[in-house]
């Protein structure tokens, strides 16, 4: 026993550790050096995504969030001076362009007396005139605040006139301007709640930073019965559907029309206004995520031969009408070419029924 404990013991356990060092060194030194066999394939690849240029017929119509208003009182002003001898019509009564309001008694002035047969001077008599206070427009009477005997003088305000007429409007963004550069054509309206939807041809489009009403460089306005066919500009985001003003942005313009007579419409009644900007038939087109750029000119990258590596082509295009989700592109790129479908970099859009980590991209620029 004493043998066992002493000998035979120590050296099994010394046997032991020799193994284990020589498998440690095999597996360190000798295995290590070998070249492993190569795993096995990846099941899938990611590859950047590409679309064709194709052949479509893109329509431009913009839809626009707007609200009905009572178009403002036209101003009643005295166009003579004198004292107020006659009131012709009362407070809310119905007026036409023309119609007398009131009457104005003025004293002629007479500097010179004029010598009697006795060659005595005399003070000559006092010569009124009379002036008729006309209605500058029709409506009905909503204000008239002279009083017989008062005196007024020109340019006096005395009252309101109320047309009785209404106007749809609603923001647009930048956006959904640079798509009506072509000039709007008539407007489809309808209301929320209200009857059928109907055509409403004397649109216009206002700047928020222009004075004039539309008038000058700010502001485009048409009161045609057609399309604009003009080239818009290439700005909006992916999935519009049509440039709804929800898009986001600040608004930077106002569009109106007003509402046709004969339509039954009171203030602060929602609409939707559908506005067409040109029709472009049968050319070119890309996805608006293809594209960087904003109004006319743009950038798109041209994808490599497949499987070659080479990385995309970066081209300059000329770009006209677009839908909210295709854009006319007019030089620049012909049929069939590949580009890339999402610009390199866009930053991600993302969306309202979308979870965390998940994302759309949208056009940069």
């Amino acid at each position: 026993m004493g043998i066992f404990r002493r000998v035979i013991l120590p050296v099994t356990w010394l046997v032991v550790f020799a193994i284990i060092a020589v498998a440690l060194v095999k597996i360190a030194f000798v295995d290590g050096l070998k070249p492993s066999d190569s795993g096995p394939a990846p099941l899938a690849q990611v590859d950047i995504p590409v679309v064709p240029a194709t052949r479509a017929t893109v329509t431009n119509t913009v839809e626009i969030k707007g609200t009905v208003q009572s178009d403002a009182g036209d101003p009643v002003r005295s166009t003579s001076a004198g004292k107020v001898i006659k009131v012709f019509v009362e407070q809310g009564a119905a007026v036409a362009k023309g119609d007398a309001l009131f009457q104005v008694k003025a004293e002629r002035a007479v500097t010179a007396t004029q010598p009697s047969k006795d060659g005595m001077s005399s003070t000559p008599k006092p010569v009124f005139d009379y002036f008729d206070i006309l209605a500058p427009s029709g409506g009905t009477l909503q204000s008239l605040t002279t009083l017989i005997d008062q005196q007024v003088s020109v340019g006096e305000s005395v009252g309101k006139i109320d047309p009785g007429t209404y106007t749809v409007a609603g923001s647009v963004t930048a956006a959904q301007q640079y798509r009506l550069l072509g000039k709007p054509g008539p407007a489809e309206i309808a209301l929320v709640g209200g009857p059928a939807p109907f055509q409403c041809t004397e649109v216009t489009l206002k700047n928020n930073a222009s004075d004039d009403g539309g008038g000058g460089s700010g502001g485009l306005s048409s009161t045609g019965g057609g399309a604009g066919m003009g080239v818009g500009g290439a700005v909006a985001i992916p999935g519009g559907g049509g440039g709804q003003s929800q898009e986001g942005g600040t608004p930077t313009g106002t569009l109106s029309c007003a509402i046709p007579a004969g339509h039954e419409v009171f203030a602060g009644l929602g609409a939707t206004m559908t506005v067409s900007a040109g029709v472009a038939a049968d050319v070119v087109t890309v996805p608006l995520t293809s594209v960087k750029g904003s109004v006319k000119d743009g950038i798109v990258w041209i994808a490599g031969a497949a499987g070659s590596g080479a990385a995309p082509e970066q081209r300059t295009v000329q770009l006209g009408l677009n839908d909210g989700a295709l854009v006319e592109v007019v030089s620049g790129l012909a049929e069939g070419e590949q580009v890339l479908e999402f610009v390199p970099g866009a930053p991600a859009v993302p969306g309202p029924m979308m979870g965390p980590g998940q994302a759309v991209y949208g056009p940069a620029g």
